[in-house]
């Protein structure tokens, strides 16, 4: 029987982990070219946004590929 709190605190930490990551790798972007004057909380979010975005996607793709190779003595 999987143990399935085990996995749901893994699948917490990996996605807080990638969106750190995304946060700190969104930060070398220049995205002051882009803010309207006087729009500072709207571009604000919208990082926010990308970082949850991103970070969700990266982290579902790494715990996919953990639980299929954990799956994967099975076919055997």
């Amino acid at each position: 029987m999987p143990d399935y709190g085990q996995l749901a605190l893994i699948s917490m930490l990996v996605n807080l982990a990638f969106m750190v990551v995304t946060w700190w790798a969104l930060q070398a972007l220049n995205f002051e070219k882009w803010i309207k004057p006087g729009k500072v909380i709207q571009a604000r979010t919208l990082l926010i946004l990308l970082t949850i975005a991103i970070g969700s996607m990266v982290s579902n793709f790494f715990l996919d590929y953990f639980l299929w190779s954990k799956a994967l003595p099975m076919l055997f």
